[in-house]
């Protein structure tokens, strides 16, 4: 049987609800599935016999890497759809696999992903240099203007922008970090220092920012000039492993989006750093996406292209971690579809500035770009992601009895503008 022939076989047990029509290399065309309400009709074309069979090698990267290369071709929709229709077809909560890569791309994969996870110091620099290294100004096109956050928004009502839902995950996260006058905060993995500049303007703190991208702090730097906020916040280019080393100790410390580059290999021992970067009665406040799901493996896409190295860990792995150490969860907190707004706001900002995007790099980049963000808004959507909030603390008294401050917080942040806003 042609490769045509069996990916026409695998593609017909997934779709059922929405319409995929591929139009082959050989002129033969293949309707699968049938309209359905809230499901795309996609049409993608096939420019060589080998597209298929490399489909079929492995899905995800497979598929990414005919995109890019402008080999398979969406001639109605666009990748954004092409990717959640087959992901809506085959939700998480079902139970359905979407086809696995052959054995021999899976064991390649394994083996590769275990030997990049171990993400010792010098591969850690090297990992995030390639995701974050690659310019500022990508990012300041696809971000929000405000803090530039390059993670998970927070959004409490659907008609919010970009910019107040990042504003009130800010919020959302320092009021779990029960902030007080004088404290020093550190932020580990502080990207271009929206956190950092947030409670500086908000709260009489110190703040000290981490980061291993030299693009990130020199843009870091001069947003805390202009917000300013210089005088309260410090960036520094280091590992986090090496701050602990030194033996600074912090009232408080806060991580967003940094855990998914940590590897699996060195969970216990970010948690021991951060156990002995925390005071005794010091609370931190990790944010990650994880896996709703047990442990799992990062897809070949994803490690070539995106994120070398990283690992979305699952809440199990996490919590185990951290409990080697004796930190205290003292609250979680799932977010389900928070990210898969956040994701598709990014996507539309590219897509509105698509022609910047390809000039800047070229246009397999941008397909490759607007694939990433179509694949991880439906992981989000339909697959088995989500976001972890963590608290954790030292002492088991060092925070109020109940919730009640957290809500009372966040209402005080969101409702007081800071100084200068």
């Amino acid at each position: 049987m042609s490769a045509a022939s069996l990916f026409d076989k695998a593609i017909g047990r997934t779709i059922k609800s929405g319409r995929l029509i591929v139009l082959h290399a050989d002129g033969r065309r293949a309707e699968f599935g049938a309209p359905a309400s809230g499901y795309p009709d996609v049409t993608v074309r096939f420019a060589d016999t080998r597209v298929a069979r490399d489909i079929l090698l492995d899905p995800s990267l497979g598929a990414a890497e005919t995109f890019m290369d402008g080999r398979l071709v969406i001639e109605h929709g666009d990748v954004m759809q092409l990717v959640e229709l087959i992901r809506m077809n085959a939700p998480w909560e079902a139970e359905n696999r979407l086809n696995p890569p052959s054995a021999v791309r899976r064991l390649r994969n394994r083996i590769g992903f275990t030997v990049e996870s171990i993400n010792q110091a010098r591969s850690s620099r090297r990992n995030v240099a390639h995701h974050y290294d690659i310019g500022n100004k990508l990012y300041e096109m696809m971000l929000d203007d405000e803090h530039m956050q390059y993670s998970c928004a927070y959004w409490p009502r659907e008609d919010m922008t970009l910019a107040e839902a990042q504003t009130a995950k800010l919020a959302h996260i320092a009021a779990k970090l029960a902030l007080e006058d004088g404290q020093r905060v550190l932020d580990i993995g502080c990207g271009w220092g929206g956190m950092a500049i947030y409670l500086a303007r908000k709260f009489d703190v110190q703040v000290k920012g981490i980061t291993l991208s030299v693009e990130q702090i020199a843009l870091a730097r001069e947003r805390a000039e202009r917000a300013g906020v210089a005088d309260r916040v410090e960036f520094e280019l280091v590992d986090y492993r090496d701050l602990a080393a030194r033996g600074e100790r912090f009232d408080r410390i806060v991580s967003v989006g940094m855990f998914e580059h940590v590897g699996r290999p060195q969970f216990e021992t970010f948690f021991r750093a951060c156990a002995g970067l925390l005071a005794g009665d010091g609370v931190m406040l990790l944010h990650t996406i994880g896996r709703m799901g047990g442990p799992g493996t990062t897809d070949a896409f994803t490690r070539k292209y995106i994120f070398p190295g990283g690992y979305i860990p699952a809440l199990s792995e996490t919590v185990a971690a951290s409990e080697k150490v004796r930190l205290i969860a003292a609250d979680i907190e799932t977010l389900r579809l928070h990210y898969a707004r956040t994701l598709r706001a990014w996507y539309a900002n590219c897509e509105a500035r698509r022609d910047e995007i390809e000039a800047m790099f070229d246009a397999p980049f941008y397909r490759m770009w607007t694939f990433y963000l179509a694949g991880a808004t439906a992981a989000f959507e339909s697959g088995g992601m989500c976001n972890y909030q963590i608290q954790y603390t030292r002492n088991r008294h060092a925070l109020p009895l109940t919730r009640d401050y957290m809500g009372e917080a966040e209402s005080a942040l969101r409702s007081t503008p800071s100084p200068a806003e």
